[in-house]
Order: C-alpha cells, then structure tokens, then sequence
C-alpha cells in the first residue's frame, strides 16, 4: 500500500462464515419454536459458528491495525461505519417504540370506543391492559424500584466510560483500565437486576410474555435492550483486554470511541424505556 492509496484489506472467508451463522440460527430457532428435530443442535451450531466469526474476523482487523495498515481514510471509513451501524439501532428502536405508543395512544382507546364496545362490553381500554376478550390477571412492574436503580445504574456507567475515555487521551493508563473495569461491573449489575426483575415478574406478578400487550411491549422492549447491554459490556470487555495489552494511544483509540458511543446510545434508549415503560 502507497502513502496514498486506497487500502483493500485481503480476501476473507470470514463474510461466508458469518452468513452461515446466520442461516443456523435462523433455521434452528425456527424449527425449536416448533419443537422439531434438530432445532436445539442447529441453534448451538450457528451460535457457535458466529462466535468463531467475530473473533476470527475482529482479530484480524486488530491486528491490521496494529502492524499499521490502517490509514486516516480507513479510519474515517470506520467512524462512518459505526455512525450509520447506531443509526439504524436507532430505527429498530423506534419501530419498537412506535408500537407501544400506537397500542396506547390508538389501537387500546379505539377498542374501548364506538362500535367496537359492542364487542367488548364493559372493556375500558385503560393502561396497563391485556387487551379486551384476554382474562389475564398480572401487576404492572413498578417504576420506583429495581428499574430506578438500573437507571442511576446506567447513568453512572456512562460518567465511567467518559472518565476512562479522558484518560486515554491524557496517557493515564490507570485511569483507563480503571474506568473501563468500573464501567463493565456496572453493566453486569444492571444485567443481573434485570435477570431478578424478569424473575419476579414471573413468579409473582403473573407478568409473562403472554400478558397481552402489555407484556408484549414490556419483554420486546426490555429485552432487546437488555442484549444490547449484553453485546455493549462484551465490546468494553475487549475493550479493557486491548488497553492491558497497551493497543491505544491518545491519537489513535478509535475502537475504543466506537464502544463507549454505543454504550451511550444505550444509556439514552434506557431513559426513553423507563420513562415510557415503566414511568408513564
């Protein structure tokens, strides 16, 4: 490569991997929803399969960056990347929030109203609600409790990636790998209250996924946060592990930027969440 070229990386079977992945996951979920034979195998396959991937595939990226192959144009490359890979985290989010808004705002009052009350008499359309023609009785979870400590939690968590972050750049490595250290217990605390939380509300507030659509929108929501709490405590896992290794510097840590901008996106979906999930 050239002062001034445009940098390839390699050939890479690592996208044909990763697809493969994908098809056994998709397949194997299938047919366990469905308790077919094989489901379970094929599920633990492709996990299998696209945990090989990710370290097959990042590896090799870090390690082009460290023997110097990547330029300010893959850099800006990346940054990019990144920015349009939140982006549409953003979406996805909002598809979801859309959905709890339109149950609550339109589709519950609408079922209680007008004409559709002569099928459902004596439905209210009130919130929290199954839904009319479900008897399901359930206990809405409560804002005031383990949800509010996971938000002070979170937002915790986001002032020690920033401190981590200032660190970095000032060469204080202590105060990097402290800060990161901080940061991921935080998130495996919030991880582990969700996992109590999931757990009282299945045992004791007879709130299940199959509670209506209530708690649909409360387990489609929360949990795919919760994941992405999961995915983003793995990012500054490796995060930490490549600070030991002595891999940033204060000129060039993008990897580093990429995880704590997606730790902050999850923060700030976490305070829509318990605002119009648990809050309102």
């Amino acid at each position: 490569m050239t002062p001034r070229g445009y940098y390839l990386p390699a050939p890479s079977h690592w996208p044909i991997v990763g697809s493969l992945a994908l098809l056994m996951l998709a397949v194997g979920a299938t047919l366990a929803i469905h308790g077919l034979a094989g489901g379970g195998f094929l599920l633990g396959a492709g996990a299998a399969t696209l945990s090989a991937m990710l370290l097959g595939w990042f590896g090799r990226v870090i390690a082009e960056s460290q023997g110097g192959l990547h330029d300010a144009q893959v850099e800006l490359s990346f940054r990019w990347g990144m920015a349009w890979f939140i982006f549409s985290e953003v979406m996805f989010f909002a598809a979801f929030f859309g959905a709890l808004l339109y149950a609550r705002v339109v589709a519950v009052p609408g079922l209680a109203s007008g004409d559709s009350s002569l099928l459902w008499p004596g439905y209210t359309g009130g919130w929290p609600t199954a839904g009319p023609g479900l008897d399901i009785q359930f206990t809405a979870m409560a804002a005031w409790g383990i949800p509010a400590l996971n938000t002070l939690i979170l937002l915790s968590s986001g002032a020690t990636v920033t401190w981590a972050h200032w660190g970095l750049k000032r060469q204080r490595r202590r105060q990097l790998e402290l800060g990161l250290a901080l940061t991921i217990a935080l998130g495996l605390t919030f991880l582990t209250l969700q996992g109590h939380e999931y757990a009282e509300a299945y045992r004791h507030l007879g709130l299940t996924l199959g509670a209506g659509i209530y708690g649909a929108t409360f387990f489609m929501l929360t949990g795919f946060h919760g994941l992405h709490v999961t995915l983003g405590t793995l990012m500054l896992m490796v995060m930490l592990g490549r600070s030991l290794a002595g891999h940033f510097t204060p000129e060039r840590h993008f990897a580093f930027e990429a995880a704590s901008w997606y730790w902050h996106f999850v923060d700030v979906v976490w305070l829509l969440l318990f605002v119009f999930v648990y809050w309102l």
